[in-house]
């Protein structure tokens, strides 16, 4: 983690640390005194903080991870899942950071939190990995699959996570709660995620295959990088629930489909092949290998659904933007990309309306 905010509000952070200090000495004495406190600049939900104790540079390392700011949506930036959910899958093939302590009690330092250990790893922005040799680009996605193809395979159950999400009707709840999110945080009519709302509930209808831990937001940015090609760590799990093994995969497909010159970019009018990266078929077909699962029939319904629901997100960016409690400083035209993903979506949609007949 880099990239830090600078010209913090220096009271803020001197208070937080102060009411962090006195809750540490009873919820987690091991990891020392706290000193300092610095903000990430990245991430637009949940604010994020480097902070160092009293141990030394290197054991000393933690990180702080809040609830925004002002008045939330229910159910949104929830980080008492996101330390449940990691919480559980530190002994597992998934890599996470280790957790330290969660804190529900939004009266100690003014919202909810958690702390975890610091990864060393570089976050990477670029889909199209700029200054990358192309077997590095193939075996950095390739890595992302098996991270993918682990979490499929994992039991929620045997984890502990039985409550953490509903065995069936996943596609049903997330329409309902992105909906009601969308229409929370609307600030102005957009006819194509309309088109979406009206049109995505009669495509689909069928079963996604698989049941396992679902991140949410599987994307190059929330992957901590060692070494170019080996994914050290898979943080922001404020999305994860329950569900069906292929949503990550699509949703990060749904990604890589967005255009390259976007505030949040994909690949899209980049020739995938020249620069060494899988294709799409090649990636559900190696993640497919790894799993024993077959390709979903209204797969391309599936990625409609997913640029619907990341145009969502966005949207909620913008209006916390506009309400003043944005977490990070490039908020106004991240939020902005919200027409422009549910217009890729309604695109992928009618496509996929028409073929189908």
């Amino acid at each position: 983690m880099t990239n830090f905010t600078t010209g913090a509000d220096k009271a803020r952070d001197a208070s937080l640390l102060s009411s962090l200090t006195i809750w540490l000495q009873t919820a987690a004495p091991q990891i020392g005194a706290p000193i300092n406190l610095d903000k990430f600049s990245s991430g637009q939900s949940n604010p994020t903080y480097r902070l160092q104790t009293d141990l030394g540079e290197q054991d000393g390392r933690f990180v702080l991870r809040t609830q925004p700011a002002g008045l939330l949506l229910k159910s949104a930036h929830a980080v008492d899942r996101e330390f449940r959910v990691m919480k559980a899958l530190d002994k597992t093939s998934v890599p996470v950071p280790g957790m330290i302590a969660a804190c529900d009690d939004p009266d100690v330092i003014g919202m909810k939190f958690f702390i975890m250990r610091e990864v060393e790893g570089d976050t990477l922005f670029d889909p199209a990995l700029a200054g990358y040799a192309g077997a590095d680009r193939h075996a950095l996605f390739h890595a992302k699959i098996d991270v993918l193809a682990a979490m499929a395979q994992l039991d929620p159950i045997a984890l502990g996570l039985g409550g953490f999400g509903k065995p069936s009707g996943y596609i049903d709840r997330q329409l309902g709660t992105w909906t009601r999110q969308y229409r929370a945080s609307e600030t102005e009519p957009i006819a194509a995620m309309e088109f979406l709302l009206a049109e995505l509930p009669n495509c689909l209808d069928g079963d996604v295959p698989g049941f396992c831990v679902i991140h949410g937001d599987f994307r190059l940015d929330n992957l901590l990088i060692q070494d170019q090609v080996k994914i050290a760590a898979l943080i922001d799990w404020e999305l994860s629930t329950l569900g069906p093994a292929f949503i990550d995969l699509s949703y990060w497909c749904a990604m890589l489909r967005m255009d390259a010159k976007w505030p949040i970019g994909g690949l899209g009018g980049i020739d995938r092949g020249s620069l060494g990266i899988p294709d799409e078929a090649a990636l559900v077909t190696a993640f497919c290998a790894k799993t024993g699962l077959e390709r979903p029939a209204n797969w391309d319904a599936l990625i409609a659904f997913q640029c619907f629901r990341f145009a969502a997100i966005l949207q909620g960016v913008l209006k916390r933007h506009l309400d003043g409690n944005a977490s990070a400083d490039n908020a106004a035209s991240v939020g902005g990309q919200a027409k422009m993903v549910a217009g890729l979506g309604e695109d992928i949609l009618a496509d996929y309306i028409a073929k189908k007949g």
